[in-house]
């Protein structure tokens, strides 16, 4: 728990309206949930009654304690409505997880823990190998299983491209099947693929390179002009009484990778664009306790304000927030009033705290609202 994977921007989709499987990261388009009715409430503003449109789609398979959850993803939702964009209560993140089966939940408390992947293969098949015995092993099974594993969606391009490549599984066969509802909105679609995140160490020896040519390039210049260079410099990012030190934190996270859409640590701790914090509040399937999994970033919305045509433009630019927070069932419970038809997956609403570029309704002190205190600051 804790690690950190970002997010970045691979290739664009030929069509926003491209569909893929639950397996599949990606920003905008339409969700691809595995199964094909889902209450028409989960997908409505709450302020504004409007057709929320999908904003991230995230695979994101966890292990809790001895158990492991591979069919699991969580989807972001965004109003496109001006008012309810700028508004804590125009998004919703909903957990889509699959019902465990209990023979499996079994089979696991017996192997004992895994390990925690956000990118793990639909087809574990090393997982199957018995380490302890010497049976040899089928070859042209190992060989299989390295094919299925090769023909896995991947995305490896670093910036959305409309002329890049891209391997959906299956695409043509999930577009037939697929239902559109003419009153979604949908805004530009681009893949995404996951890498950790780069170490303090690899940071730190690329600044004291950067420091070096710096100082190489002024070595003609007056010491004098040097040193005061530099001390305006440490003076702005030190000691400026009206420095935002959380914000200054989250611009270094954010340059240290300036591509990254979103940033997954599941139990880990968000990165904030302003000082307030909140409540994430109970689960409301099982009530226990929610923690932080994952946050978008601000060139989210860039790549899409890149693709948006001129009417999606107008309405992108109500989002102005910085980051969006996402804190989830600490047990990832499987407790919930929604299910899919089968009755194999459950879906269950999460916690989304949105932290804004400039405080809402005038206030100099406050960053971001949740809904409830937003509702209470309306009132009044």
């Amino acid at each position: 728990m804790g690690e950190v994977i970002l997010g970045f921007p691979g290739p664009w989709a030929d069509d926003n309206l491209e569909a893929s499987d639950h397996y599949t990261t990606k920003v905008g388009g339409l969700p691809d949930l595995p199964f094909q009715n889902v209450n028409p409430t989960l997908l409505d503003c709450s302020q504004c009654g409007n057709k929320l449109c999908l904003v991230l789609q995230i695979y994101a398979p966890v292990s809790i304690e001895r158990t492991r959850i591979d069919e699991r993803l969580l989807l972001v939702f965004g109003c496109l409505t001006p008012e309810c964009g700028s508004s804590s209560l125009g998004w919703r993140v909903l957990r889509v997880q699959k019902v465990p089966d209990q023979e499996f939940s079994k089979v696991s408390q017996e192997i004992g823990p895994l390990t925690t992947s956000t990118s793990a293969p639909k087809t574990n098949w090393w997982e199957q190998l018995d380490d302890e015995n010497d049976e040899e092993v089928d070859l042209e099974e190992l060989e299989r299983a390295f094919s299925e594993v090769a023909t896995e969606p991947s995305h490896a391009k670093r910036t959305p491209s409309k002329s890049h490549s891209k391997t959906v599984s299956n695409s043509s066969n999930l577009s037939s099947a697929r239902v559109v509802d003419v009153k979604t909105p949908v805004v530009p679609c681009f893949y995404i693929y996951m890498e950790d995140k780069p170490s303090s160490k690899d940071i730190s020896i690329c600044n004291n390179y950067a420091s070096l040519s710096i100082k190489e390039n002024q070595s003609d210049a007056e010491d004098s002009i040097q040193e005061e260079k530099w001390s305006e410099e440490g003076y702005e990012y030190d000691q400026a009484l009206t420095a935002d030190r959380t914000y200054l934190k989250f611009k270094k996270k954010l340059d240290a990778s300036p591509e990254q859409c979103f940033r997954y640590s599941y139990g880990g701790k968000p990165i904030l664009a302003r000082a307030e914090d909140g409540e994430a509040g109970k689960c409301k399937a099982c009530g226990g306790s929610r923690q932080f999994e994952m946050q978008l970033m601000p060139p989210l919305l860039y790549f899409l304000q890149e693709a948006a045509d001129e009417s999606q433009k107008q309405l992108l630019e109500a989002w102005n927030w910085m980051t969006l927070l996402v804190h989830t069932c600490s047990e990832s419970c499987s407790k919930s009033s929604e299910k899919s038809d089968d009755g194999n997956w459950i879906i269950t609403e999460e916690s989304v705290f949105v932290q804004f570029e400039k405080p809402l309704n005038g206030s100099p002190k406050v960053g971001f609202f949740t809904p409830q205190q937003e509702l209470n600051l309306t009132k009044t």
